[in-house]
Parts: C-alpha cells; structure tokens; sequence
C-alpha cells in the first residue's frame, strides 16, 4: 500500500517562502512521476509541478521562476520549495505520485482518482 505524508504548510506574507515536504512510502517502481497539485476554494484540481524519474519537470506557467520540485531519494522524500509567494497561491496542496504522468490530468476536486495521494497541507499566504 503507497502512503504519502506531507507537511511543511502554514502562513505566510506575500513574498515569503514556505517548503513543502511529502514523504512516501510502499511505491516499489523505478518508473515513476511525483506531483504536486493544489485547489483554493471555488477551483478546480490543478497540477503546478511534477517531476518524473527520468528527471523531466514541469511547472505551471503562474509559478515558474518562484516554485522549485526537488526530491531526495535517499529519504524517499519530494519537496516543493516556494518563494516569493504571493496571495493567490494560497490552496491545500496535496503531493501524488503515479507511474504514468500527471500533465493533462485535473477535475473539480482534490484528490484526483489518479494515482496516490497524501491528505493535503494549507499553505496562506496573506497580503
């Protein structure tokens, strides 16, 4: 059974950082792509980073150059540095991780039937 736990959330002033940490545990494939997705209120699921095991990332358009996806495989630990945050990027955010990859993949709510998925973690950021 694949288990994610994140943490690493809280409030923030805009133009803070916050670095989110999603631990995962049980997922036995080399093949793999790790996510992070977040919802606010009245939005839909939206993917704002992966990165797979052969290393290729993706960011948002409305994060790049202020989000970072790291990973640390030794701790079998992904991680979702966030700088210069500014209001709207308050959300839940929830980590994923699936051997297929996540680009194109959204809905209505958080989580999506895609995947594994942690319980998500509050990120404020206030004005």
């Amino acid at each position: 059974q694949v288990n994610l736990v994140e943490s690493g959330g809280g409030s923030v002033q805009a133009g803070g950082s916050l670095r989110l940490s999603c631990t995962v545990s049980g997922f036995t494939s080399d093949d793999w792509n790790m996510a992070w997705y977040r919802q606010a209120p009245g939005d839909e699921c939206m993917l704002i980073s992966s990165i797979s095991s052969g290393g290729s990332t993706y960011y948002r358009d409305s994060v790049k150059g202020r989000f970072t996806i790291s990973q640390d495989n030794a701790k079998n630990t992904f991680y979702l540095q966030m700088d210069s945050l500014k209001p709207e990027d308050s959300a839940v955010y929830y980590c994923a991780t699936e051997r297929r990859t996540f680009r194109g993949v959204y809905g209505p709510h958080c989580p999506l039937a895609f995947g594994d998925w942690g319980q998500g973690t509050q990120v404020t950021v206030s004005s």
